[in-house]
């Protein structure tokens, strides 16, 4: 569908962040103190860990971080360091590739986490149990592993590495989720949402670039052709006043996304009628993307490794009455996410080559990529600019 350029606002282009944010090592340091160690982070799902001992082993922007399942059921989250001689506690790597990260992030403890350099062993909660030959010269409790906060929004789990600074500022989850994101998921049952399906990528692009894309469908019509057959609205005038918070209207006669637009799955229960056949999608700064459609939930988790590589975490969540009916198939909503993040994360791969070459100092947002904008005011607050 061609532009109608004089239905387009002819207010002027504003500029994108400078071509060096991109890049820069120094501002990617920066973006780790003040943003994803300072900030609750994503790192997974609760269903990951259903047992006593049961641990995930994620990369935050560069430190190795433990989530446990404890005697009593609840979450606890650490650094992954011992507090004798500093050795890591899982020895594995979680920021690898991304053909090796699904394999390396989980495992399970067996009722204490022992250190395998010189067997200091902690309880499942983060105190100090044991140290060899030395129990009448130290007291435990002075010794219990670096602790970080960890929460739970709607089956998600959540880590924050400066508890302390967080609790002293009244900062939990809740008050960086915000009334939006509450108000804009609050009918779907995220938290009995289980996961059937996930697909890792490794992605040679810079975090912003990737919610830079996922925040606007100007790209939508040359990238994405099958998604605007059945969202024909993310084409139209370059997707401009798509109504995200309410929900973004489908082609009659669709509602969900598969290459049909329709499915043999029922919608989550409690949608009202408009979620019903409307797809939701939202970013959750610093770290997370998810996408709503009727029947199922598809939520991106990123982990940034370094100013031009992020790993993306792409999971598949059904409710369980659906799981439990005999013809459950996810196959037709995960071949058609799958090619449509393989089309988002190429184009982005080709916004961070081209922004390397030397003529390039900044770009450019048009009216339609107002949403991509927001960027540029998330880093002015966080990093005081």
């Amino acid at each position: 569908m061609a532009i109608e350029e004089r239905d387009l606002p002819r207010a002027p282009l504003e500029e994108t962040l400078p071509g060096a944010y991109y890049f820069s090592s120094d501002i990617f340091a920066q973006e780790q103190e003040r943003i994803f160690w300072r900030e609750w982070f994503c790192v997974g799902r609760a269903e990951e860990l259903p047992s006593m001992g049961d641990y995930l082993h994620v990369d935050v922007a560069g430190e190795s971080v433990l989530v446990v399942r404890t005697r009593a059921g609840d979450m606890r989250a650490f650094y992954n360091v011992c507090r004798h001689r500093g050795c890591r506690l899982d020895l594995r790597d979680p920021a690898k590739p991304a053909s090796a990260l699904t394999a390396e992030r989980s495992g399970s403890f067996p009722g204490v986490i022992r250190c395998p350099y010189h067997s200091w062993t902690y309880e499942l909660d983060g105190r100090l149990r044991s140290a060899p030959f030395l129990q009448e010269q130290l007291d435990t409790a002075d010794f219990s592993l670096y602790g970080i906060g960890v929460q739970d929004w709607g089956g998600f789990l959540f880590v924050n590495l400066t508890p302390a600074e967080a609790e002293q500022r009244g900062y939990d989850l809740a008050t960086q989720l915000g009334a939006f994101t509450r108000r804009y998921t609050q009918n779907y049952p995220l938290h009995e949402l289980r996961t059937v399906k996930r697909l890792v990528y490794e992605v040679q692009a810079n975090w912003k670039a990737i919610f830079e894309n996922y925040n606007e469908c100007y790209h939508c019509g040359p990238v994405h052709p099958e998604l605007c057959e059945i969202v024909p609205a993310f084409k139209k005038q370059g997707g401009l006043n798509v109504p995200w918070e309410e929900g973004v209207p489908q082609r009659e006669g669709t509602f969900t996304f598969t290459f049909s637009g329709v499915s043999n799955r029922a919608p989550m229960p409690g949608l009202s009628e408009e979620e019903k056949v409307r797809h939701k999608a939202s970013v959750i700064y610093p770290n997370m993307m998810l996408s709503l459609s009727a029947d199922h939930a598809a939520a991106f988790t990123l982990f940034p490794h370094s100013p031009t590589r992020t790993t993306i975490i792409c999971d598949f969540l059904f409710h369980p009455d659906e799981i439990s009916r005999p013809d459950f198939d996810p196959r037709d909503c995960v071949e058609f996410w799958d090619l449509t993040n393989k089309q988002d994360w190429g184009i982005c791969e080709g916004v961070q080559r081209g922004m390397a070459t030397r003529a390039f100092q900044k770009g450019y947002y048009a009216p339609m990529e107002d949403g991509s904008a927001d960027i540029r005011r998330y880093l002015a607050e966080k990093l005081g600019e």
